[in-house]
């Protein structure tokens, strides 16, 4: 394989693009495949992006010379979106994985112009014949996590580092609130929004804020280590975001959700090379190995990290889901009958929280 090299787009906010270079072509494919990533932060978040491009450097090592892979940083959801899918699909790329929620109408707008391009979109809802969804389920993690720091808070209160308001980061609030509180039927998670993906001095200050509220347990659906960092400073615990963050906060960090994207790039880079590609919308889990969980932190006692395990484990089986009721609603109310599980379809469209749930 050749080395890499790095060139400019004069798209969207001076996005970076890196571009490695490859050989042969493959049996079916007139070259190697060209795809290309779209994030929406930058590679060195070390959360959710950085678990893409990890993604990404995994289909280079398992395709060699089948593929070329380019991939943008730091684009803007809305209009900088459309205009860097636009200029990778004039770029002449076969496939485009658009890896943010808020690219879902942007990718299907390009995506309806170029339908020779396959277009990919991560944690969305739409597809057309050339634009595929794919989505992992993070809530399954944070199950773990809620667990975890519903056996080791003191003070029975979490702070919720959160995003936006989408299905996706409701639906994770839940799952961690309703793990901690079959621990702990008092435990309460009090959520503060920042209104963004990546943004580490907000972060930092919500995850403070938060720890002067009175919570010792610190967890965040954003993607910089400013909130792990905090709970460092502060003798709390908290979890990584997407990806090990373990070096950011030794003490604090007792494991993460690791977002393992690399199998499903390759897969579908292999049906573009094969011919094979169709759309699809996929919900993959800790079964398929899309989500895993980092090592657990020598911090953690032995009871906690067994219990956790089990998490993982009856998961994977297909014997637990943090969203089996009872479930109460965030004012009390019976939301889901005892032994009733909240189908997927609800999941994907969740509005409501769970009790316990202060935001």
């Amino acid at each position: 394989m050749f080395s890499t090299t790095r060139r400019r787009l004069m798209i969207g906010a001076a996005a970076l693009i890196s571009v490695a270079a490859v050989g042969p072509a493959a049996a079916q494919h007139d070259g190697p495949v060209k795809a290309a990533f779209v994030y929406v932060g930058p590679v060195g978040d070390f959360g959710y992006s950085f678990a893409h491009d990890q993604g990404r450097k995994y289909l280079e090592e398992k395709l060699g010379d089948k593929v070329e892979t380019t991939f943008v940083e730091n684009v803007a959801e809305g209009p900088d979106a459309e205009r860097v899918l636009r200029q990778l699909a004039q770029d002449g790329n076969d496939i485009i994985f658009a890896t943010s929620f808020g690219f879902m109408n942007p990718t299907l707008k390009v995506a309806k112009q170029f339908p020779d391009v396959k277009f990919e979109h991560a944690t969305g809802y739409q597809t057309a014949p050339n634009m595929a969804a794919y989505n992992a389920k993070f809530y399954e993690g944070r199950a773990v996590l809620g667990t975890i720091a519903g056996m080791m808070s003191k003070t029975g209160k979490a702070g919720y580092v959160a995003s936006f308001p989408i299905p996706e980061v409701v639906m994770g609030i839940n799952a961690f609130t309703q793990a901690a509180r079959k621990v702990n039927p008092n435990f309460e998670t009090q959520v503060v929004w920042v209104n963004s993906w990546y943004d580490p001095a907000k972060e930092a200050q919500a995850a403070s804020a938060l720890l002067d509220q009175g919570a010792d347990v610190i967890t965040q659906h954003t993607d910089s280590p400013g909130p792990l960092q905090e709970a460092e400073k502060r003798g709390a615990i908290a979890f990584g975001q997407a990806w090990d963050m373990q070096s950011f906060a030794p003490n604090a960090h007792m494991t993460a959700i690791v977002d393992n994207w690399g199998p499903y790039y390759v897969q579908r880079v292999e049906a573009v090379l094969n011919d094979t590609w169709e759309t699809q919308d996929v919900w993959l889990g800790m079964k398929e190995g899309e989500v895993t969980m980092s090592p657990f932190n020598d911090r953690m006692p032995a009871d906690v990290k067994a219990a956790a395990q089990k998490i993982v484990d009856d998961t994977v089986a297909g014997t637990y889901n943090v969203f089996t009721g009872p479930i109460k609603d965030q004012a009390g109310a019976d939301k889901v009958a005892a032994g009733e599980v909240i189908p997927d379809a609800d999941l994907l469209k969740m509005d409501w929280y769970v009790e316990g749930v202060r935001n």
